[in-house]
């Protein structure tokens, strides 16, 4: 390391040691840990809240985005709602120790792959408290301690966080250390994350693409790479157009500065004018802004309900764009095959979605479209950990390797192979 990179390796040598508590740990010890949390969480809402109130502050006066700031902000029906996922985590079956396949061979050697933790964990995110939370309760209940880099922007949420659950945490008599921060260290704590190989086993960004990069190229510990989301919707010939205009209003409105918004809809040309005439209108009255390619420019200019300043002429850039805000880039496409190329060209692999009534399309939709998840007449929005079964996530995996899509509790862990014999020996 240079003089300008801190040595953490008490921080990861500490963390190492607090983990092996969860190995010999049952999962009726973790789920007292988790529900130890989610009171916690709760009974101390107004200490987290009034943290959060400043960092909000401070977001507000450096001109942060509506995106950020609506990752950023809490609660207390978010509060609740994260206490809520603690529990449905404690309520999943615990992964370590599964036995993913077993053999007895030819000498009578009993074999078997079985699930075991990472053991150290680091999670580098911005301005997102709940991953805090969620890093952590997910890093505990698979058998891993966490180091958590969460961002300036989120500083006072997460320290208020860490505080709770580390006291929560001895409160059942583990150690406070299996969740650790290293925000304290500034900027430099991140490139000591990427530099402690051999002392954190797995390092997870969670972020804009910007940071999603840096850590991949830059990091010599072992990454999972998260990816940013571009994703898309695809209104099909025939399709069932009232439920389309549902699923395009919740996946572009519901949460716009999360990475499982929708970003650019596509429409079959057969709709366009139907369909559009009525997303469009509903989109710009929401506060939209639309960002259209010629023909659905057009169709804007024959609709009274918007005005020209709820639109703008879409470029090159558009269609590649995560905007995580009221934005929506809109092409009509003369063909299904078009609208795949289109998405074949600029996703970014995260999540893609088609509304048709055709099997035939939906099949190729699925089969012709390589992203982490495809949802078939439904929002883009249900790509996420809480929502797929996984009680909360760690991030969305974008890669092939080892995890790919929401990634929950099996994701954090490994597998080892164990070998039992009776004094057997290799012939």
């Amino acid at each position: 390391m240079t003089d300008q990179i801190p040595d953490i390796s008490d921080l990861t040598t500490v963390a190492r040691t607090a983990s092996l508590s969860l190995a010999v740990a049952t999962a009726g010890v973790k789920n007292r840990a988790l529900e130890a949390i989610a009171i916690a969480l709760e009974e101390r809402s107004r200490e987290i809240l009034s943290a959060n109130q400043l960092d909000l502050l401070r977001g507000r006066e450096n001109d942060m985005s509506a995106g950020l700031l609506d990752r950023l902000a809490l609660d207390q029906s978010r509060i609740a709602s994260i206490a809520d996922s603690v529990r449905e985590v404690a309520s999943l079956p615990d992964p370590v120790g599964q036995i993913l396949r077993g053999t007895v061979n030819e000498l009578g050697l009993r074999i078997r792959q079985v699930r075991v933790p990472m053991g150290v964990v680091a999670v580098i995110y911005e301005a997102r408290p709940n991953v805090t939370i969620d890093a952590t309760v997910l890093g505990l209940k698979s058998g891993n301690a966490v180091i958590l880099r969460g961002g300036s922007a989120a500083f006072n949420s997460n320290q208020a966080i860490i505080t709770v659950m580390r006291d929560a945490l001895e409160s059942v008599d583990l150690p406070a250390d299996l969740v650790q921060t290293v925000d304290h260290l500034g900027r430099p704590g991140v490139t000591a994350l990427m530099r402690a190989r051999g002392g954190i086993d797995v390092l997870i960004p969670r972020g804009g693409a910007g940071l999603i990069q840096a850590v991949v190229e830059n990091s010599i510990v072992p990454v999972i790479e998260t990816g940013t989301g571009n994703c898309h919707v695809y209104v099909d010939e025939g399709a069932d157009l009232e439920a389309a205009e549902r699923i395009i209003m919740n996946a572009k409105t519901q949460r716009v500065g999360v990475c499982n918004a929708a970003e650019t809809l596509l429409v079959h040309e057969a709709e366009a004018e139907r369909f559009l005439l009525s997303a469009l209108t509903r989109l710009a009255t929401a506060g939209v802004t639309l960002h259209l390619d010629p023909a659905s420019a057009q169709i804007a200019r024959q609709t009274p309900s918007i005005d020209s300043d709820m639109w703008v002429e879409a470029t090159e850039e558009d269609w590649a764009t995560e905007y995580l805000s009221m934005d929506l880039a809109v092409r009509v496409v003369p063909s299904i095959d078009e609208a795949i190329a289109h998405i074949r060209r600029y996703s970014t692999g995260h999540t893609e979605a088609i509304c048709t009534r055709s099997l035939q399309s939906a099949n190729r939709f699925q089969t012709e479209i390589d992203s982490a998840a495809i949802a078939v007449n439904a929002s883009t929005r249900f790509t996420d950990g809480g929502q797929v079964g996984l009680g909360a996530e760690i991030g969305i995996s974008t890669q092939k390797l080892h995890a790919r899509g929401p990634m929950g509790l099996a994701e954090l862990t490994t597998t080892r192979w164990i070998i039992e014999g009776d004094g057997t020996v290799r012939p």
